[in-house]
């Protein structure tokens, strides 16, 4: 079994959610770290335990990414951090697995399958070390966490779209 660590400066989360009914925003978390234990030969035996500093959020509009901080969404000064711990994990192809665990996000844990849709091979970089990349994906709905502000519009709908799509693009580094 290998250990990565799972390296912040060339990884990141991105969320996806629908605004005024019309169109979706998008948004970026800069620094996400955590561990996954690894082993291609017995893939259900692996763990991940991912953690996104909320702070650095960030959807390229001050405002909204203030508001988004708040305790109507997100609530950074009392839930600085959104984990994820692993339950199960599943080969679904070749490189590709489910990995079902809970996502705590403002104290409020729920079950949910990430789909790993494509896991690297490993690669050696410039300075000896062993990485690996992944991208996984999937959708809550952010009222099931806690978040309940919108707005109702004068044409009917709602400011804020209630499910999000997330994906997590990380690279990790191979521990001795």
């Amino acid at each position: 079994m290998a250990t990565y660590q799972i390296d912040p400066a060339h990884s990141a989360a991105q969320f996806k959610v629908r605004h005024m009914m019309i169109a979706n925003v998008k948004g970026e978390f800069h620094k996400v770290s955590g561990t996954v234990n690894f082993d291609f030969a017995n893939p259900s035996a692996a763990t991940v335990e991912a953690s996104i500093d909320v702070s650095t959020i960030s959807t390229r509009e001050t405002d909204r990414d203030n508001h988004l901080k708040s305790p109507d969404f997100l609530d950074v000064a009392r839930y600085p951090n959104i984990t994820f711990k692993s339950k199960t994990v599943t080969p679904k192809g070749e490189s590709s697995f489910s990995v079902i665990g809970d996502l705590t996000i403002r104290d409020k844990t729920r079950e949910v399958t990430l789909d790993v849709e494509e896991l690297t091979g490993e690669a050696k970089d410039p300075w000896g070390n062993i990485r690996r990349g992944a991208t996984a994906k999937t959708t809550i709905n952010r009222k099931d966490f806690g978040m309940e502000f919108n707005v109702v519009l004068e044409t009917g709908g709602f400011l804020v779209g209630d499910t999000v799509e997330l994906t997590l693009d990380v690279e990790m580094i191979r521990q001795a």
